[in-house]
């Protein structure tokens, strides 16, 4: 059996072969060559002819600039076209240019997403630094951590707002014995306390909404319906000046056993204040379930719908480790 090359992976060794050629690849040059196109040279023609069409166009929505060549002899004979990606038109611009530090740090952040967290704007983005052809052989950090998005909701909103799509999804909200059916244009993803929201016009209510992805249930599902691509425009700063609203409008006083773990992570967004510390938060029962894992490091002053969920959770962990079935 032919050895099956990713999409992924074909994608990368045409941008490669194209970019090494200065007169360009005819298109059976490629079929025959280019890793990816060669393993199937058993499959149909025009099965192998659509994969190039569907991969052509897949680079040049990522703005890979693509190039035709015509035939010199007949333009028309898309056989005998060439194709290749000019050097300079795939390199950035000549006025921008990054320091040793910069490239590392650059290199790192490359790293620290996976393929399937970034968009196609950041793919692209990150494949013309690259291209720049710079090694960056010093690390900033000794190791580079691989970040990946976990709630499932994550790659399909990701490709919902990519294509302005409508989509629906079942959310439950905490206190609530069932999720609730909503339907969103998602306008953007954002990350906020170490956790992911997707902010958009929550069409139900007419109204701009934030959800946070943990609790979507279920499976997102992208409906026919599309919006207008204009609307993304400022929706993450939108999104996050209204998350940071309302953290300021939100603040907990707490006390802290000094050189715990709830100080090592509570204190690095705290404010001091009179009896204990400050710290404002978004979510009033993610918050308590943070509060809770620290134990008895870290006591709840007010409000007392915080406190109480904090010792809501701490009686049910009691009652976890006591045995009580209930």
């Amino acid at each position: 059996m032919a050895e099956r090359i990713p999409a992924e992976e074909r994608l990368m060794n045409l941008v490669v072969a194209l970019v090494a050629t200065e007169i360009g690849l005819t298109k059976q040059q490629i079929l025959d060559s280019v890793s990816g196109y060669r393993q199937r040279a058993g499959a149909r023609s025009d099965a192998l002819d659509k994969m190039f069409e569907r991969d052509k166009d897949e680079l040049r929505a990522l703005g890979v600039p693509l190039e035709t060549i015509p035939s010199s002899t007949d333009p028309n004979d898309l056989r005998e076209a060439r194709y290749r990606i000019p050097k300079s038109e795939y390199l950035l611009p000549e006025d921008i240019a990054f320091t040793p530090s910069e490239l590392a740090v650059l290199s790192l952040a490359g790293d620290v997403w996976s393929t399937g967290s970034l968009s196609a704007d950041a793919r692209s983005g990150l494949r013309k630094i690259r291209a720049l052809g710079i090694d960056v052989d010093e690390p900033i950090l000794g190791f580079a951590p691989r970040l990946t998005a976990q709630d499932p909701a994550f790659a399909p909103l990701q490709a919902a707002i990519e294509a302005s799509r409508v989509v629906t999804f079942d959310y439950l909200k905490p206190g609530e014995d069932r999720a609730k059916r909503r339907t969103l244009a998602p306008l953007a993803l954002v990350e906020y306390e170490g956790r992911w929201h997707v902010y958009g016009r929550d069409l139900g209510v007419s109204a701009d909404r934030t959800f946070l992805l943990s609790r979507v249930t279920g499976e997102v599902v992208a409906e026919r319906e599309t919006f207008d691509p204009a609307d993304r425009e400022g929706a993450g700063d939108r999104a996050l000046a209204g998350l940071e609203a309302l953290a300021a409008r939100q603040r907990a006083l707490v006390e802290v056993t000094p050189g715990s773990e709830g100080a090592l992570r509570l204190l690095r967004r705290a404010t001091p204040a009179r009896q204990g510390y400050l710290v404002s938060y978004v979510d009033r029962h993610i918050f308590a379930d943070e509060l809770a894992s620290y134990g008895p490091e870290v006591r709840v002053v007010e409000p007392s719908e915080l406190r109480d969920a904090v010792v809501e959770r701490l009686r049910a962990a009691a009652a976890v480790h006591e045995g009580d079935p209930s």
